[in-house]
């Protein structure tokens, strides 16, 4: 456990503080921000509404996936394992350059991964869009728990579990809905 620790924490010391630039400060800032991606969700909304028979199912499915992965990440892993984030680890403050606020919840795991993970498993499952499309949702994903690192709020570990969490929620909501979603 304590080589993993250590591996944690030299991935973060790189990505947090050596392998930085003023343009990704801000880039990767902004990139993070769950508001800047409302008129996506907005987008994802009106494109059910105007292509499938029964839309509310696939928002339901939707909102449903984004809801579990959130409570599982934020009400239930986060305030039982206790992580400090980076930003709060006082082992750290040599190292460690922060470019957002820190934030006052726990550190693992990252909501912003499962949320974002489980929304693009979900839409790479129940959407009918090309194999690049999919690519493309993966690699926002990716974006953003990469900006969750990049900022000092997360350690790489928070967001790889994260991101894994909210993939094993979509994939286990699919599951379950997948002969509804497939009929209509």
């Amino acid at each position: 456990m304590e080589n993993l620790l250590a591996l944690d924490y030299e991935l973060l010391k790189y990505i947090n503080g050596i392998w930085h630039h003023s343009f990704l400060d801000v880039f990767f800032s902004v990139f993070r921000n769950k508001y800047i991606w409302i008129p996506l969700y907005f987008f994802i909304i009106i494109f059910c509404v105007f292509n499938f028979r029964k839309a509310w199912l696939y928002i339901f499915v939707m909102v449903l996936t984004v809801t579990l992965a959130d409570v599982c990440s934020s009400h239930i892993l986060k305030k039982n394992v206790k992580r400090l984030r980076p930003c709060n680890n006082e082992i750290l403050k040599e190292t460690f350059r922060p470019v957002v606020g820190c934030g006052r919840s726990f550190s693992f795991t990252s909501s912003h991964a499962a949320n974002h993970f489980s929304l693009a498993v979900i839409l790479s499952f129940i959407l009918p869009i090309a194999v690049g499309s999919k690519f493309l949702l993966f690699l926002w994903a990716s974006t953003i728990c990469y900006a969750q690192v990049y900022v000092g709020v997360h350690y790489p570990s928070d967001v790889i579990c994260g991101a894994l969490l909210g993939a094993l929620i979509a994939f286990i909501v699919y599951a379950s809905f997948k002969k509804f979603l497939i009929s209509s």
